[in-house]
């Protein structure tokens, strides 16, 4: 089945939020703050006011409602109003005529500052004499931890004892469309926001609070979105409630499309962390005990740090069965860029750490890194770290190791790797690969749950509308072709609906990998009663059945007396008795639970896994990685689509080498130092390697034909493969990411 929505996109037909165009429409632009800290002493807006074309200028004073939101502690300003947190505070927006008037008059407003003393890292941040970043609360934004078994003892028993420390950095989400919306008012005095976000219910509630208007009469429409990763909440939710301030202000269509530098400056990026690891091994190589902590930038605001740093914590063993397990995570405010919601939600940086660690471990065991892992893996009914047990799917991290490694041809390409030594062709050759489980969904911290409505027509066509968004991750697709599987019909028959608030229920937000799984489970649930509804006039046209009707290829069978009826048919006498076959339907996950007092409980309620493996060539005299091929296999229960399957592997491949050999946002004094992506740099398809993506299928109980998640797993992997295999080219261990060729370099030189 192809994607239902590529003809539009390839022929650029498709319409994102800066093609819309209103009747007497402005543009309006931000100021951002000067300072990563300080106070708000005074605006003046008269000359930017005064400037050809402007028709308003707003600051936190014309926030009509609360200027404080947020999804889970509303600390972030829709306007700064007496201080300014990080550089990417707005202090005052300009509509005008157009982009550029507003801008050249955003520039004219002036603003006094009183410096503060601003904090750039957390361990400064945690300091008891550190300045406060919210007045009335600490620095800690949110912290977890886990408690299994008794680590102490085990560790002072263990045969080996292994530690050591890495870091991640901020990364910048790259979507090829910054932040783009139009606000419009109605004549009755209600708003209609169109924008390209991933999860419009977020940003209706951001628009409702800041304008002080009622949820029912805010209604946000999403547009075709051009890449979000994550990054199209939080900041996207707060430029609608802008562009809405100035609808109401001005009575005119209100458009705001950042430029490449505004976005890159104000948007919230990947959370860098600090990992330490410390674990104990017997004689056999069998993990006895591990001791983690996790620190994490959140910036200045708290966005998604909650769930970013709850999972990296339930999941920071790995998937390893190990006896006795400790874990502190932490994530903290700072003057740095505010952090949220990437793709991986904080897995990345805890793969990275964790399965580099490993990898140590095996070295310190004298063992292969695929012999130790699979001394360590999980089995069929293990416990994870939080105590729960593995029962109920397929425990699959073995079965996808194996057969990632057999393809890739482990064991020779290991035994080539050349730790250091210079080839006949002058580089350093090494293979290096890296496993993970992952939660499925939002888990125990999350409410998860979805709806979806199908619509069949009196002709057989059907709408369909989801409360999960298509992100361009080919959510449509998948959803209709859920609604074919169920109903029979063919994919020309369906037509998808984006995501408007004001006709479906909300279904949460697009993230964690959970649109397959929670989406696809709320259509079959909406088919099914259609189903039922039907049964009545499916009877009288082809008799009853015990064993239920077959919906297939357009016709509706009884297996029971061989009679059929055309699907068409049967709808159109369905309507012809006044029967409307409109449902909703709704999925809510399995009951999941966790004890936040010790860390322990059933943190969700089914995992993935996943195994990547690279081989690269570093050239010893520039420090440049080549990667040569990757091979990856994961456990996605059923796919769905084969296709887009392969390409959520393929692309996640590319993404994780960009976090593991490129991106880096660099603060110098809290300023972002390269806000384009002439100077953020990620892979260019030249930089992309040989790909395999295998698909094991391992049907869950609780997915939609036993469909799971993909999405965030691909892009987890890399950075500890790519790690490990550099180890293995050069000899030398690098704890950072990006692995960039000036660390390469010094470490060569050291």
């Amino acid at each position: 089945m192809k994607r239902i929505d590529a003809h539009e996109k390839v022929t650029g037909k498709a319409r994102y939020a800066d093609d819309l165009v209103f009747h007497n429409m402005l543009h309006a632009a931000p100021l951002h703050s000067s300072h990563p800290s300080a106070r708000i002493k005074a605006v003046r807006t008269e000359k930017a006011l005064a400037y050809p074309g402007v028709a308003a200028a707003i600051t936190a004073r014309d926030v009509p409602g609360s200027n404080l939101v947020g999804g889970i502690i509303a600390d972030q300003q829709v306007m700064a109003k007496d201080r300014v947190r990080y550089m990417g505070d707005v202090i005052a927006m300009v509509a005008a005529e157009s982009a550029d008037a507003a801008r050249e008059a955003a520039s004219l407003i002036e603003v006094d500052y009183e410096l503060l003393k601003p904090i750039f890292s957390p361990e400064e941040a945690l300091r008891p004499d550190a300045p406060r970043m919210h007045e009335g609360r600490g620095n800690v934004v949110t912290s977890f931890k886990i408690r299994k078994g008794k680590t102490a003892p085990a560790l002072k028993k263990s045969a080996l004892l292994v530690d050591a420390k890495f870091a991640t950095s901020f990364v910048e989400h790259a979507y090829l469309e910054p932040e783009s919306c139009v606000a419009a008012p109605e004549p009755d005095g209600s708003l209609v926001v169109y924008g390209g976000m991933q999860h419009p219910f977020t940003t209706r509630r951001f628009v409702a609070a800041a304008t002080g208007h009622a949820l029912s009469r805010v209604r946000i429409v999403q547009t075709t979105l051009g890449g979000g990763f994550g990054g199209k909440d939080d900041t996207i939710s707060v430029v609608c409630a802008r562009a809405a301030i100035l609808a109401i202000k001005t009575g005119r269509p209100i458009k705001i499309t950042y430029t490449r530098e505004e976005s890159i400056r104000e948007s919230y990026k990947r959370h860098p962390m600090e990992l330490s690891y410390r674990a104990g091994m017997d004689n056999e190589g069998k993990l006895t005990a591990m001791e983690i902590d996790i620190t994490a930038d959140s910036g200045p605001i708290c966005s998604t740090s909650p769930f970013v740093i709850w999972r990296p914590t339930v999941q920071c063993a790995g998937p390893y069965a190990v006896p006795a397990v400790k874990c502190d995570s932490r994530a903290v405010y700072t003057n740095n860029t505010f952090t949220g919601a990437m793709r991986g939600f904080g897995s990345p940086q805890h793969v990275f750490a964790c399965e580099s660690f490993i990898d140590i471990c095996a070295e310190a065991a004298n063992l292969d890194p695929y012999e130790f892992r699979k001394r360590n893996f999980f089995r069929q009914n293990s416990a994870t770290h939080t105590g729960q047990k593995l029962s109920r799917h397929k425990v699959a991290i073995a079965e996808v190791a194996e057969r990632a490694l057999s393809e890739f041809g482990w064991n020779g390409k290991f035994r080539a790797s050349s730790r250091g030594r210079t080839r006949s062709d002058g580089l350093l050759y090494g293979a290096g690969f890296a496993c993970s489980f992952r939660g499925v969904s939002l888990g125990a911290e999350g409410n998860d749950f979805c709806s979806a409505i199908v619509n069949v027509q009196q002709d057989g066509s059907a709408l369909l509308e989801v409360g999960v968004s298509e992100n361009g991750q080919g959510l449509k697709t998948a959803m209709a072709a859920i609604l074919c599987e169920e109903l029979g019909i063919g994919p020309g028959r369906v037509v998808f609906i984006d995501t408007d608030t004001s006709s479906i229920p909300d279904g949460g937000p697009t993230v964690a990998s959970r649109g397959t799984i929670m989406g696809g489970n709320a259509v079959i649930d909406a088919c099914r009663k259609i189903k039922s509804d039907m049964r009545p006039v499916v009877r009288e046209l082809i008799g009853p059945s015990r064993k239920g009707y077959i919906y297939k290829n357009g016709m509706i069978r009884n297996p029971e007396r061989k009679k059929e009826v055309l699907f068409d048919k049967a709808v159109a006498e369905c309507h012809n008795r006044r029967m409307y076959l409109h449902a909703l339907g709704i999925y809510r996950g399995p009951e999941v639970g966790f004890d936040e007092r010790n860390g322990q409980g059933n943190a969700y309620f089914t995992y993935v896994y996943g195994c990547q493996a690279c081989e690269l060539t570093v050239d010893p005299a520039t420090g440049r990685v080549s990667v040569l091929r990757v091979v990856a296999a994961h456990d996605v229960g059923k796919t769905i689509n084969p296709q887009m399957a392969a390409g959520q592997v393929l692309g996640g491949i590319v993404m994780g080498l960009g976090f593991a050999l490129k991106e880096e946002i660099v603060h110098k004094d809290g300023i972002i130092q390269n806000t384009n992506l002439n100077t953020y740099r990620i892979p260019r398809s030249t930089d992309a390697p040989e790909m395999t993506a295998i698909l094991v299928e391992n049907p869950d109980p609780d997915g939609p034909y036993g469909a799971k998640s993909l999405g965030e797993p691909t892009n987890e992997l890399m950075g500890a493969a790519v790690a490990n295999a550099i180890y293995y080219a050069t000899g030398r261990r690098i704890l950072s990411l990006p692995i960039t060729p000036e660390k390469i370099l010094d470490v060569l030189k050291r």
